[in-house]
């Protein structure tokens, strides 16, 4: 089968559900991740075939697309901060807003003239997307990173050897991590992206990720949509050096609320930040009185 064909059957299939362009990028990372084969080098060679055999991969890779399963999580990897990452069911696709919460990290953290090792912990680390980012480009930190899913855990623990990296990793849940072994450690950096989306905003997710990416990272109650943030700020309070920073990823109609949050923990300096899309979803807290 010629390939210009397959991508047709690929339109035809999936259109209605991704639109032309996602298509596209679909068929393309696909015959590039199986077959080795660049966009620009079908456009110069369309008569590029593929034999029966080898089309099994890709139309079982069309077959997952049709029931709207990520793309990250067909291959089983994706690319974050510029490095590769392993991805399954067990743990959230990373996003570029999060790239942009390690992007706030570093430049906080290295605009100081004097450079020096700096003890970090990520709570909910997923993937280890921002623990292993963050040990990646402060060599000379101490990366700790927690989670309450084994499984997950699992999957960040790969990572971390993937990118020739070391993070402590440990199995806690931040909402009953009194009496650990983190309880009397000190952090110059506490981040976080734990689960923010409130149940009424179930209708907003599209159902590649409703259907498919782990709900206990993604949703809270709506009656206590802070409640991770709530531990989160008590466990900073205890645990952050005098002039340790943190850092959140939020939803974005809780900015304000975020904001009120802190400054009554007693926070000095909080910082609202918006992505690239415009909308509030970092914040930096600093010095706590």
């Amino acid at each position: 089968m010629r390939l210009n064909d397959l991508k047709n059957i690929f339109h035809e299939e999936l259109d209605g559900l991704y639109g032309q362009e996602e298509v596209n990028n679909f068929f393309f990372i696909l015959i590039e991740e199986f077959y080795k084969i660049h966009r620009i080098e079908l456009a110069l060679q369309p008569e590029t075939s593929i034999t029966k055999k080898e089309q099994e991969p890709i139309f079982k890779a069309l077959d997952e697309l049709k029931k709207e399963k990520p793309i990250q999580y067909i291959l089983g990897k994706t690319e974050f901060f510029g490095l590769p990452f392993k991805v399954n069911s067990e743990v959230l696709i990373p996003r570029p807003e999060t790239e942009e919460l390690v992007a706030l990290i570093l430049d906080t953290v290295t605009s100081s003239a004097v450079k020096k090792s700096l003890k970090i912990l990520d709570i909910g680390t997923g993937s280890g997307c921002i623990a292993i980012s963050l040990a990646k480009n402060l060599p000379i930190s101490k990366v700790y990173a927690i989670d309450v899913s084994t499984e997950a855990l699992k999957v960040a623990r790969e990572n971390a050897r993937l990118n020739n990296v070391e993070v402590v990793f440990i199995e806690v849940d931040i909402l009953s991590i009194s009496n650990t072994a983190l309880d009397e450690s000190k952090f110059d950096v506490i981040v976080s992206n734990p689960p923010y989306v409130r149940q009424q905003e179930k209708q907003e997710i599209k159902n590649n990720v409703l259907k498919n990416e782990p709900h206990l990272a993604l949703f809270v109650r709506d009656d206590d949509s802070l409640q991770f943030y709530k531990a989160i700020v008590q466990f900073g309070l205890k645990n952050l050096t005098k002039k340790g920073l943190l850092f959140f990823e939020i939803n974005e109609y809780l900015g304000a609320e975020m904001v009120k949050l802190l400054r009554e923990s007693n926070f000095n300096i909080v910082e609202l930040r918006k992505d690239m899309f415009g909308k509030d979803r970092m914040i930096k807290a600093t010095g706590y009185i």
